[in-house]
């Protein structure tokens, strides 16, 4: 395992941090037995920052239990995140993060975060609600050791926030897909000129830059390409190629996931990509830009519809009509949509745009929802619907 050392305060992190926003799951709940065996096997092998949030469901109570059990505490780092959008008053700021500090069984948070900052509007309001001096007396008192925001919006509001407060240290969306993207190559080097830690978030898009995720022909290029690498060795050695990125995190809920990503971590030194290679990394851009329709990283963060509708999967099913054919996105419409016990295709979107207001991509949700229930649900569809609600009685 590679390091880096914190710019602001030494902290010698790993360059591959756990995402805990993917642990392991087993009928839609946390598999704790699965997760904790990974969060242990991800320690043993060098990785020392894990990231969780109070919005991501049962995660914080999860490696809560698991560090109650275990002499870990101050031998790893762990970030989570304030929901800024459910701060009603100043005083649900404290009652968020009491309730966050009691989940993780934890009395401080070495990495807090803003979550989810698209624009000045927001951090503005929360110095309205007083979070600097909030903020300055948890510091002093130990429970917050860093404080910070995580991005999605443009680059100009990026860099406003980057000025408006002396922060310790920031995260944003990268990937070679977004590159010039939210706050994108510029954002990432002015937070790092202000001597800022950045941490890296989706540096596989939700896995759409994966083996699996990739359109068949962008994945194609790199088969062809040398040396052989899978697709996601390739788009993390990208990200740390660049020395002002301090760590990724990858949402990680397999063993074998695990030892791929700190192969790679073993190695990935910056400025290590040859000319050459960083080259063939817009090419392989262009050609997924070709196919993919709405661009979703299944973060979740729309999540959960009013009206149950399953957005990232409708989104992922959508693109993956254009990316691996019609009978092939049909199917998996029908399958993990419409065929669930309670259905969740896209025809129920009630355009309440509850999602939009949350989607760090800024897609228009519910018309993108309409387009997907015109060109998916088709008389065809319904038929095949029909046949297999049929075929499931029996």
């Amino acid at each position: 395992m590679l390091y880096r050392k914190n710019p602001k305060n030494g902290d010698n992190l790993s360059i591959l941090g756990f995402g805990c926003m993917r642990l392991s799951k087993k009928a839609g709940m946390i598999d704790q037995p699965k997760a904790e065996a990974e969060l242990m096997h991800a320690i043993e092998n060098g990785v020392n920052y894990f990231d969780t949030a109070y919005m991501y469901p049962g995660s914080e109570a999860a490696l809560g239990k698991f560090l109650s059990h275990n002499d870990f505490r101050n031998k790893i780092y762990i970030a989570d995140k304030l929901p800024h959008y459910l701060m009603k008053k100043p005083e649900d700021i404290e009652k968020c993060f009491n309730e966050q500090l009691k989940r993780l069984q934890t009395d401080y948070i070495d990495y807090y975060l803003i979550h989810m900052l698209t624009g000045v509007e927001s951090w503005n309001r929360l110095k309205e609600f007083g979070i600097e001096q909030w903020v300055a007396e948890k510091k002093a008192s130990g429970a917050i050791r860093n404080f910070g925001f995580s991005f999605h919006g443009g680059n100009t509001s990026f860099c406003r926030i980057i000025d408006g407060y002396d922060w310790d240290f920031c995260m944003i969306q990268f990937n070679y897909f977004d590159e010039f993207n939210q706050a994108g190559i510029n954002g990432l080097e002015y937070a790092a000129a202000k001597g800022l830690p950045v941490m890296v978030m989706e540096p596989l898009r939700g896995g759409k830059l994966t083996d699996k995720g990739l359109p068949q022909a962008a994945a194609t290029l790199w088969q062809q390409f040398t040396p052989r690498r899978s697709a996601t060795e390739w788009a993390l050695r990208w990200v740390w190629n660049h020395p002002q990125v301090t760590l990724l995190l990858s949402g990680m809920n397999d063993i074998v996931q695990i030892d791929e990503n700190v192969r790679v971590a073993a190695t990935a030194i910056a400025n290590s990509l040859s000319a050459e290679e960083i080259a063939f990394f817009s090419k392989v851009r262009d050609e997924i830009k070709i196919n993919t329709k709405i661009p979703c990283t299944g973060c979740g963060y729309c999540m959960p519809c009013p009206h149950n509708v399953d957005i990232p999967t409708c989104f992922s099913c959508y693109n993956d009509k254009y990316t691996d054919g019609s009978i092939q996105g049909m199917k998996e419409y029908l399958m993990y949509t419409t065929m669930r016990a309670i259905p969740s295709n896209a025809s129920h979107c009630q355009h309440c745009h509850r999602c939009e207001q949350r989607c760090p991509q800024g897609i228009a949700i519910s018309k993108q929802l309409e387009v997907i229930s015109k060109e998916m649900e088709t008389p065809l569809y319904q038929i095949g619907s029909a046949i297999m609600r049929l075929f499931s009685k029996f």
